[in-house]
C-alpha cells in the first residue's frame, strides 16, 4: 500500500493537470487581448441602436459604444451584424466575443448570458397616431380591437399575447417589417421601444407617433457568455469609467436626444 502522502501528491498532480487547461480556456478577455481584435455582434436594422447609414456604414448607439469599448481595450474592432433571433446563438457559438444589440436582461436569458451594467434605458410600449387615445390605467383597454404590428417572438409579442387578449396582433419576422406595415396603414399601431419609436417619428413627422400604452422600462446591457467573469468585470469598469468622463452621456444625447440616468443591475 502506498503511503498516504504519496496518494495526496498523486491527487494534487492530477488536479493540476486537469484544472490548468480549464482555467486557460475560460478567459475570453485574455483571448481578445491576445488576438488584438474584439468581435462585437450588433443589429443593423434597428435604428438608432444599429443601422446602415447613407454611406452603407454601420452607425447607431451600439456601434459607437462598440468603437469606444474597443478603443479603451486597445484592440481592433470587428462589427458582426446579427439578427434579433440570432443574437444570443451567435454569442454562444463563439461567432462573436460580446453582444451589443439593445439586449434586455431577463431571468430566462440569464441562464445563457451574463449581463453588464446598463448603458441605456428605453420604454417598451405600443405607439400610434395622435388620434388614438392613450391608456388611462395600467391595462391596454384603449387598444381593444385595434391592430398592433409586432416582431414575432419578441418580448413585446410575448407580453401582449399574455396580457392583451383583445388586441389584434399582426406578427412579422422582424422590426423593419412591422414598422413598414404600420407606416403603410396595415396596422393601427406598433409595439417597440421608445428609441425606435422616436426614430420613426423623426423620419415620418406626419404620422405624429405617440406612446399609447407603456408596458415597462427596459435597460440595455452588453452580453457575454456565461463564465466570462473577467471580461464582464472589464466591461462594467469601462461603462462606469465612461459614465464618469461623460463619453457615454454624449452618445446617449447624440442618438436618444437626452442624457440618461441609468438603473443598476
Amino acid at each position: 500500500m502506498r503511503p498516504l502522502k504519496s496518494l495526496f501528491a498523486i491527487a494534487a498532480t492530477a488536479l493540476a493537470v486537469f484544472a490548468a487547461p480549464t482555467l486557460a480556456q475560460a478567459d475570453k478577455l485574455q483571448d481578445v487581448l491576445g488576438a488584438g481584435k474584439l468581435r462585437v455582434g450588433l443589429l443593423t436594422d434597428a435604428a438608432p441602436w444599429g443601422f446602415k447609414d447613407d454611406k452603407g456604414e454601420i452607425a447607431g448607439l451600439d456601434a459607437d459604444l462598440a468603437r469606444l469599448i474597443a478603443a479603451d481595450m486597445g484592440v481592433k474592432l470587428e462589427l458582426v451584424p446579427v439578427t434579433g433571433a440570432a443574437r444570443i446563438p451567435s454569442l454562444l457559438s463563439d461567432k462573436i466575443d460580446i453582444l451589443i444589440a439593445g439586449l434586455g436582461a431577463t431571468p430566462e436569458r440569464a441562464q445563457q448570458v451574463m449581463f453588464s451594467q446598463p448603458y441605456a434605458v428605453v420604454n417598451l410600449g405600443v405607439y400610434g397616431a395622435k388620434a388614438i387615445p392613450a391608456a388611462t390605467g395600467k391595462k391596454p383597454d384603449n387598444l381593444d380591437g385595434r391592430s398592433v404590428a409586432v416582431a414575432k417572438g419578441s418580448t413585446l409579442d410575448v407580453w401582449l399575447t399574455d396580457n392583451a387578449p383583445k388586441v389584434k396582433l399582426v406578427r412579422f419576422e422582424d422590426t423593419p417589417a412591422a414598422l413598414a406595415a404600420f407606416l403603410a396603414g396595415q396596422a393601427d399601431t406598433f409595439a417597440e421601444n421608445s428609441a425606435i419609436a422616436l426614430k420613426v417619428q423623426d423620419q415620418n413627422p406626419t404620422k405624429e407617433v405617440e406612446l399609447k400604452f407603456l408596458i415597462r422600462q427596459s435597460p440595455a446591457h452588453v452580453g457575454v457568455r456565461q463564465g466570462e467573469q473577467n471580461l464582464l468585470n472589464w466591461i462594467n469598469t469601462d461603462i462606469f469609467f465612461n459614465k464618469l468622463n461623460g463619453k457615454l452621456g454624449a452618445l446617449q444625447l447624440r442618438w436618444f436626444k437626452e442624457e440618461q440616468t441609468l438603473p443598476t443591475l
